[in-house]
């Protein structure tokens, strides 16, 4: 599907539970044998002949897509979908034998970004939409998510509303494979970046926002924003048995409150010469200016642009998500010390990031048995449980 976060055109052997009770189409976003699907002729045209030449797809045909691993036909009729009660329900019903015309579908291309060609459609390149043959509606797969018996994944309907501009009801085909024709031109598939650009980020951020805690099971792993740049809280990589070897995924705690205090810090550093600034004192020659902005103020924005991110989707999230913002968190401590110090006596210099570096290597040394392996009974490594949420021993 070519809509913003569409996903791959999708079946399994689970059933409707209402409806028809035929089997389920969805959309998925990952790689599936389920996902892939034949052309066949409609009913009625000859058979399908293996052994004839290539009969290419072109637009105004009437075919059927046949489930290649259950062998059922793309199907819809006149039953209401399970969410979008005012589209029709689409299933997959019968095999190669049986069915009926309420199994054809019309190709209408849209468009094709390498050609004006409509004799043929092409891979990855020409967008094109289903319409139904009996109900003359067109397959739709918006960003509605079907409830746990369809496992969250995304609703395919038969929408009555003719728009050729409804990206949702756009298809492509991503990959085909078929022994009698060439390889295609790789150059045939270039696309805009730009286009390319917002609609993977679009695409992510619909995946990422679908995978939403279940409100009624506790999830142990789980946790929130808030939580990580504070170290609040840890998470065990694996079972939690006496008798297997043990990994507990937490930070270094120097690095993790010292790299979020000089967040604010830095905010204090920038609003205080800003201050002094507006009332006319000259603090500032413009190298330390440019330290400023290039040491201190880009890797704070590094750090928000890699966090917000997890602020602001509704997914469930664990710990590693805040690891690429904790880089530039890093880098912005680095920046503190360094500015606090560049004026000060060698000796000094050489014995604050003496206290610095020998307390991170003493902490990791410490805290090394989570990354190594805890063998043994978890009680035995109670002294790394800091907090309660830091969930190292029962």
């Amino acid at each position: 599907n070519m809509g913003y976060g569409g996903g791959l055109l999708h079946s399994h052997v689970q059933t409707y539970p209402e409806g028809s009770g035929q089997q389920q189409i969805t959309c998925y976003h990952h790689k599936d044998s389920n996902n892939e699907w034949f052309f066949y002729p409609n009913r009625a045209e000859p058979e399908f002949d293996a052994e004839a030449p290539p009969k290419f797809v072109a637009h105004g045909d009437v075919l059927r897509l046949i489930h290649a691993q259950t062998g059922r036909n793309l199907h819809s009729h006149d039953v209401s979908a399970p969410i979008t009660k005012v589209d029709k329900e689409v299933s997959c019903y019968g095999n190669t034998t049986v069915g009926d015309e309420k199994d054809h579908f019309t190709i209408e291309v849209v468009k094709d970004v390498s050609s004006n060609d409509k004799s043929k459609i092409r891979t990855l390149t020409t967008a094109f939409r289903l319409k139904h043959t009996s109900l003359g509606c067109y397959l739709r797969a918006g960003n509605v998510n079907l409830p746990q018996w369809g496992f969250k994944q995304i609703e395919v309907t038969c929408t009555k509303a003719n728009n050729p501009k409804d990206t949702f009801t756009h298809w492509n085909v991503e990959a085909h494979w078929n022994g009698k024709l060439p390889a295609a031109d790789a150059n045939a598939y270039k696309s805009p970046f730009f286009q390319d650009f917002i609609h993977l980020n679009v695409a992510m951020a619909t995946s990422n926002n679908a995978l939403v805690p279940d409100p009624d099971k506790q999830d142990d792993l789980a946790s929130q924003f808030w939580q990580w740049p504070i170290l609040n809280v840890g998470l065990r990589m694996c079972g939690w048995d006496d008798s297997i070897v043990k990994y507990f995924l937490l930070g270094n705690p120097l690095v993790y409150w010292g790299s979020t205090a000089s967040l604010g810090v830095l905010g204090l550093i920038v609003l205080w010469y800003l201050i002094r600034w507006q009332r006319g004192y000259v603090d500032l020659k413009q190298s330390e200016i440019d330290q400023i902005h290039y040491a201190g103020i880009y890797p704070v924005i590094g750090w928000f642009l890699h966090y917000f991110p997890f602020v602001a989707m509704a997914r469930v999230t664990y710990v590693h998500h805040y690891y690429p913002a904790l880089y530039f968190a890093i880098l912005t401590f680095g920046f503190c010390a360094d500015w606090f110090l560049r004026k000060r006596a060698k000796a000094v210099q050489f014995a604050v990031y003496g206290v610095l570096y020998s307390a991170v290597i003493g902490l990791y040394i410490l805290f090394m048995p989570i990354s190594w392996g805890m063998v043994g009974p978890n009680r035995e490594y109670r002294y790394l449980k800091w907090f309660e949420k830091w969930r190292v021993t029962d």
